[in-house]
């Protein structure tokens, strides 16, 4: 089970993890796993995925892991993610970066309350396209929006998108999640 977890753990993270990271996630979710324990899975994991015929592979570097695609198919990655960075974004992506743009800095869990929606891959996708950039502070990991999106937009800062002083305030957001919540709405 702890295998399984800090596997789907890797696989949702935009960033490398230690081993430590996950020792003080799981506590923080009131599972207490010794530290030896989750570096015997992390040998399981890197056993299963560094393997000739897969196309995963978890690699570690200064006690940082993460997956990664393997190296022999980096051609065809590499074609995948230009095509990715180049074409069009999905609904989701737009919602996605309108929010960040008007709340930003926003953290993951307000952004996926707001969507309704796990947004793992979205921002991992707008972490690549360089449209959004992440950051940590006291409250967690924060999202914003890139100077090369607004650059892209034309715009010197997000206080000029439409609306944004309407639509930054707090009050507007308290007030669109509480009526969200309403019968009818």
């Amino acid at each position: 089970m702890l295998k399984s977890q800090i596997e789907s753990l890797l696989f949702a993270s935009v960033k490398p993890i230690t081993v430590g990271w996950l020792v003080k996630f799981f506590d923080k979710q009131g599972i207490k796993v010794e530290k030896h324990l989750v570096e015997e899975a992390m040998a399981g994991l890197q056993a299963k995925f560094n393997v000739e015929d897969s196309g995963i592979n978890l690699i570690e570097s200064n006690g940082q892991y993460q997956l990664v695609t393997a190296a022999a198919n980096a051609d065809l990655v590499k074609i995948l993610v230009q095509d990715e960075r180049t074409g069009e974004l999905t609904q989701p992506s737009l919602e996605t970066l309108t929010i960040i743009a008007y709340r930003g800095p926003i953290t993951k869990p307000v952004l996926e309350q707001i969507r309704g929606v796990n947004c793992s891959l979205i921002l991992r996708n707008l972490l690549i396209r360089g449209l959004i950039e992440e950051s940590e502070r006291e409250n967690g990991l924060v999202y914003v929006v890139t100077p090369e999106l607004l650059k892209y937009l034309g715009l010197k800062s997000v206080k000029e998108l439409p609306d944004f002083d309407k639509l930054h305030q707090v009050e507007n957001l308290e007030q669109f999640l509480s009526a969200k919540d309403e019968p009818g709405v």
